[in-house]
């Protein structure tokens, strides 16, 4: 097994590489004077079963354009050169949201990405809580091993699951089948009732419109309002807001990924949510150090899901 980090200094690399117990591999990249590109492994990859971690989120350095190009021409080097299989490890997929047409000539973007994936040679992708899971599947046409975000927040939920009731909410119609998911994970983790709730959010064109009818039970839960991220959170904001409209004690806000752009700094700062969960899939380099989200801001690492998953990738495929 051979496993590359596309960003040498990535904490989530190294971490990943320390739980697999083996090294990261040496690669070069040279950057030329017009901006284009070389990158190359440094060790031979021919028959050998390849992992290159990549997350495709935008800054602080490159765009998500960027960094999904790079990741392709390293991916179509190591098949040149005999890579046995290539799985590319991507944290947070880029292009994710895009899975469906809502307006005339509009892209399918996911499609496209899995379709430039499979045009290099990727045989398999490995990542966390895609926007839509079905969608993801559907996309790809290799193997896609999608990992659920709410199996890293398990020590959080038993925490607090301590003080009383607790409820699952989606913070829009999209997701909720991952928020049902969550919850009867819960259910049978702590061998309890676990309430749903829904929120009617919408958007169009960028615009925000809905969030006030909350359909579910949640007087005097403590709600964990479940996204797939979060960028201006906005949609978080909203629905904490129509939960404790509801009789909701706290709402907690948790999403795999963390992108924190425009005014979430500010946006998320209100008190309706009493606190934030993300996993480590994207570095939080928009968010003041001494900020009132950074204080409320909990980061539970998804390493151990990736590492469990590489392991029983390898060991499949090596049989």
């Amino acid at each position: 097994m051979l496993i590359f980090a596309l960003e040498p200094a990535s904490p989530f690399a190294h971490s990943l590489a320390g739980s697999l117990d083996v090294e990261l591999s040496p690669h070069e990249e040279r950057l030329f004077p017009d901006g284009e590109r070389k990158l190359r492994p440094l060790v031979d990859p021919r028959g050998t079963d390849v992992y290159v971690v990549h997350s495709l989120h935008g800054g602080p350095v490159d765009s998500p354009h960027d960094k999904l190009c790079r990741l392709l021409m390293f991916a179509a080097t190591l098949k040149d050169h005999g890579a046995a299989r290539v799985t590319a490890v991507v944290p947070y997929l880029a292009y994710a949201r895009k899975d469906q047409r809502t307006k005339a000539f509009d892209p399918i973007g996911l499609r496209y990405v899995a379709q430039l994936f499979e045009a290099v040679g990727v045989a398999q992708l490995i990542v966390l809580e895609a926007h839509n899971a079905a969608a993801l599947q559907n996309a790809f046409r290799c193997i896609t091993v999608h990992l659920p975000a709410h199996q890293a927040f398990s020590a959080l939920a038993r925490e607090l699951a301590a003080s009383g009731p607790l409820a699952v909410a989606s913070p829009d119609p999209g997701g909720v089948k991952r928020a049902l998911l969550w919850r009867e994970a819960l259910e049978e983790q702590l061998q309890r009732p676990v309430a749903f709730a829904m929120i009617d959010k919408r958007r169009s064109a960028g615009v925000l419109s809905g969030g006030q009818l909350v359909a579910g039970e949640v007087e005097g839960a403590t709600v964990l309002l479940y996204d797939d991220l979060i960028a201006s959170g906005e949609t978080l904001l909203r629905g904490a807001v129509a939960l404790r409209r509801a009789g909701a004690r706290s709402v907690v806000g948790c999403a795999a990924h963390g992108l924190f752009v425009d005014q979430a700094p500010q946006v998320l700062a209100d008190d309706a949510l009493a606190g934030l969960v993300v996993t480590d899939s994207v570095p939080h380099f928009r968010l003041p150090d001494d900020g009132p989200v950074r204080a409320k801001l909990r980061v539970v690492s998804a390493v151990p899901l990736f590492a469990q998953a590489i392991r029983h990738s390898h060991a499949s495929w090596w049989t």
